[in-house]
């Protein structure tokens, strides 16, 4: 094999090594990424999920494919601005696509979708009085429209107006309007 060869195969197999290691080292960063921002919004996406009338065990494989496309659009090296409107964007349409899927009478209905965020008090009249309170709010925000309950959600995980816009796909001014409306409602 010439000299010159071996130099001009070398320096390739050298580069194509050196490239393949700052890929391995990118995805594995990547993944690193996809994992904290797992354990951040997991339970948060698990709970919206399932307040749109998931079971469980839908809600949770809502969450999987969610974190499963958000770690190809950051592969593809996609927009990384406002990921967290982003992944509760995705995950509304996705728990919509899973709800249609299934008859009404799957669905967990009223009360038992709320159930799973107990709390406990230090003294027995404590519990008491916010159980109390608790089966009141709960029941003022089972009564609001669809549009009011999810406003309040997704303002209540800390997105903006904006965002709330974006992933229910209404106006600003219907979110400002629906959450005023639903804040009142809660306060009286």
């Amino acid at each position: 094999m010439p000299i010159i060869s071996f130099i001009a195969t070398s320096g390739i197999e050298r580069w194509a090594a050196g490239a393949l290691g700052r890929e391995a080292e990118t995805r594995a960063c990547l993944e690193e990424e996809i994992l904290d921002l797992y354990g951040l919004y997991r339970l948060r996406l698990f709970r919206y999920a399932m307040s749109l009338g998931l079971r469980a065990q839908d809600a949770e494989d809502v969450v999987q494919e969610v974190f499963l496309v958000l770690f190809r659009h950051l592969e593809a090296e996609r927009s990384r601005s406002n990921l967290p409107g982003w992944v509760f964007r995705v995950t509304h349409r996705f728990a919509l696509k899973r709800r249609a899927k299934y008859k009404a009478e799957e669905f967990i209905e009223g009360e038992d979708r709320l159930e799973f965020s107990a709390t406990t008090m230090p003294t027995p009249e404590d519990e008491a009085l916010f159980a109390a309170q608790h089966r009141r709010l709960q029941r003022i925000f089972l009564a609001l429209p669809e549009t009011d309950r999810l406003c309040l959600q997704l303002r209540a995980e800390g997105l903006t107006y904006r965002d709330i816009a974006e992933v229910l796909g209404v106006s600003l001014g219907s979110v400002y309007n629906s959450l005023t409306r639903s804040l009142k409602r809660m306060s009286c």
